[in-house]
């Protein structure tokens, strides 16, 4: 014990191991009375080498004289960018029978002694127990030094129930599992846990687990499984020549996994969640940093808990989960593309400017239609809006001033500048089977429909429509170019990875993939026209705009699927504050076939909704200076140096008694305290601090903004 000292870091680690090993012995705690879970401490006489290196089978069975268990190890935590828990440990509570050795029950005296145990708790905790008799005998004949389990995860209640009146030969085993305190939030994300195989029947082998270990099945559990598993301990167990237990003893301790660090910030995820439930059947939504491209919230919906997947997910329930129509385990903002509407002629106007194909005062007709070959294509007004400039026809949103200049521009360099913005090409963040999305080209043209790109195509490509696909995760990181002055930054998802005592295992640092020399002229014309869009009389979004802070975006609505069964996906991406970029954004709503939704009133209200709550006590931004913009600052994107600071996890011990001995239960809070290791006193606190690097047809109906 460390006193009143100051413990290490080494030190305080092992106390840690000792006090989780504590949980893992009381699984094999053997004795005839329910009170004794204390571990045996007795040592036998020293066994031979030839005990030692026994390997059981069935017919050595009763006279194995030593086995080797292993124990599992805690898996480590994921936790958000601040340290609040993401995925951490519980203790769960299982009944089991012990049955006494030697082992020299008849099959009738196994069966009786079993069944009066299970009649007896059956009354305490008010369960029905079907296990057959097959069951108990194969247990007891392969492995009847190992408790026999009859119930899984007791409720509070039950084990309130039947902790002081156990039969004799009965315990309850704590095992910690996995557990999800936020629930749904960043449920698809963190993803969930399963076992790794069914309780074993068969004969007891050496350094088999003392319980199914669980493993990653999806999300953040599934791609940092290895790290998170930990190494396992090592228990042994002796017995004499009769088949009676001598002794049992921790050989090696376990290690606790590593913990994940992501760069998700849980009040805004939640923020995000709640903004898609309450205007969304079905969508997504994204924000980033535009300063570095982590990623702050990542949100889909619907959604699911993962708490349903621990221990296990029945079938029934699995099934409602696959059959919903709605997809609840698909996570739209990375796994699902749409078409991104409006919100492409960010990427046609770069284009156009930075090509030269147009220029700022250069004016098209914002007609109610144009011919394209023999394809009449409209715009989604029906007025004639006159001859526009650019900023002008994108804060309109004139689907027939884009056709227009898409096709002077040509498809190479629309092509060229949003593959530069990060689309068509994955993010790359670490979470399996995100998509790509599409940017066609001449190539895929010709694999698909059998020719190159044309006219028409283009004038499709113009408003975000046609072949081009884009993910929501993939829209947030090209605005979040545009934010930043024209660098494109890998997305970050994860921060790091680290020990449970403060060492740094793996670190993801901010990154730079390519900067786009973009003009500072083409930059304000951007800035410019996405505000109005916002702000502005003839804007798309103005429900999206917000009092305390100005906010800069473009709607977009695009329909895509099969002719008789086509949907809407109503898109709102941009960025705020306008003058200084903090937040890079897009949210998409999924609408259902036949539905008329526009990005402007389905999309822009939910990213209101969030940051209305980001931005909520600030002063109001005076409108005046708002909107000053004779000479504007465009905002480059200047190298980033990695910030460090510390991350503090203060790990509470909450002392618990079941049948007379004190075991612990594991949990944490954040800590801002600076690098302290001490010991409070009653509670039994340890500190541990954690450092943390911070088909078309011929008439083509307008895009609606």
């Amino acid at each position: 014990m460390c006193g009143n000292l100051r413990c290490n870091g080494r030190e305080a680690t092992a106390r840690l191991s000792n006090l989780w090993i504590a949980l893992c012995v009381l699984a094999l705690a053997a004795g005839t009375q329910a009170q004794t879970l204390a571990l045996a401490t007795a040592v036998s006489p020293s066994a031979s080498p030839e005990e030692e290196t026994i390997v059981p089978t069935f017919e050595t069975q009763k006279l194995a004289r030593t086995y080797i268990l292993d124990v599992p190890a805690p898996r480590g935590q994921i936790t958000d960018r601040n340290g609040a828990p993401l995925a951490q440990n519980r203790l769960t509570y299982n009944l089991v029978i012990n049955f006494p050795t030697p082992l020299d029950f008849s099959d009738a005296q196994a069966l009786s002694y079993t069944r009066e145990k299970i009649d007896e708790v059956a009354k305490s905790i008010g369960r029905r127990f079907r296990i057959s008799d097959e069951t108990i005998l194969r247990h007891y004949r392969n492995r009847g030094i190992m408790p026999f389990e009859i119930a899984q995860n007791l409720s509070p209640q039950e084990y309130e129930n039947i902790k002081d009146a156990l039969p004799a030969g009965m315990m309850v085993r704590p095992i910690y599992v996995r557990v999800y305190p936020n629930g749904k939030i960043a449920g698809q994300i963190v993803g969930y846990t399963g076992k790794t195989g069914r309780n074993p029947d068969g004969v007891v082998d050496n350094h088999e687990t003392l319980w199914p270990e669980t493993e990653g099945r999806e999300g953040l559990e599934q791609t940092f499984n290895e790290m998170l598993t930990g190494k396992h301990g090592e228990y042994k167990l002796t017995f004499d020549k009769d088949g009676r237990k001598t002794s049992e003893k921790l050989i090696t301790p376990p290690e606790p996994g590593y913990n994940v660090v992501t760069t998700l910030d849980l009040h805004l995820q939640d923020l995000a969640e709640k903004a898609l439930a309450a205007k969304a059947k079905r969508g997504a939504m994204v924000v980033i940093d535009p300063n570095n491209g982590d990623i702050l919230a990542l949100a889909s919906w619907p959604t699911y808990d993962p708490n349903v997947f621990v221990p296990s997910i029945s079938a029934d329930q699995l099934k409602a989960l696959q059959d919903d129509k709605d997809i609840p385990l698909l996570p739209r903002a990375y796994r699902s593309s749409y078409p991104p509407g409006s919100t492409f002629k960010i990427a046609v106007g770069i284009a156009a400017l930075e090509s030269h194909a147009v220029y700022p005062d250069d004016r098209y007709e914002c007609v109610p239609s144009i011919q394209v070959g023999n394809v009449t294509f409209h715009n989604w007004k029906k007025g004639d809006r006159g001859a526009l400039n650019f900023v002008q026809a994108l804060t309109e949103s004139c689907d027939t001033w884009f056709y227009q200049v898409g096709i002077k521009t040509s498809s190479g360099p629309i092509i060229d500048w949003a593959l530069k913005l990060g689309f068509g090409a994955k993010c790359g963040i670490p979470l399996r089977g995100e998509a790509e999305g599409r940017i066609p080209n001449d190539e895929y043209m010709k694999a698909t429909h059998g020719r190159k790109i044309l006219n028409g195509d283009i004038a499709n490509m113009s408003i975000g429509q046609g072949d081009i696909q884009v993910t929501p995760l993939q829209m947030a990181q090209a605005m979040g170019v545009i934010a930043n002055g024209g660098t494109l930054h890998q997305t970050r998802l994860v921060q790091q990875v680290q020990t449970f005592d403060n060492q740094i295992v793996t670190a993801y640092q901010v990154r730079a993939k390519r900067t786009l020399d973009i003009s500072s002229e083409t930059l304000d014309q951007l800035r410019t026209g996405m505000i109005d869009v916002v702000n502005g009389a003839g804007g798309t979004a103005h429900q999206a705009s917000l009092d305390n802070v100005e906010v800069a975006g473009k709607t977009g609505t695009a329909q895509w699927g099969p002719k008789n069964k086509e949907r809407t996906a109503a898109w709102f991406a941009g960025f705020m504050p306008a003058d200084q970029p903090r937040y890079a954004f897009a949210a998409v709503y999924e609408g259902d076939v036949g539905s008329n939704v526009h990005g402007g009133s389905a999309a822009a209200p939910m990213i209101a909704d969030v940051f209305k709550e980001v931005y909520k006590g600030e002063m109001v931004a005076k409108r005046e200076q708002r909107r000053a913009r004779e000479q504007p600052e465009v905002r480059r994107a200047e190298p980033v140096e990695e910030l460090h600071c510390s991350l503090e996890l203060r790990w509470f011990f909450f002392d618990s008694e079941v049948a007379g001995i004190k075991f612990v239960d594991l949990c944490h809070i954040v800590d801002r305290e600076r690098r302290t290791f001490r010991r409070p006193g009653e509670f039994n606190e340890l500190f541990f601090v954690v450092n943390v690097r911070q088909s078309r047809s011929d008439t083509i109906v307008g895009e609606q903004p």
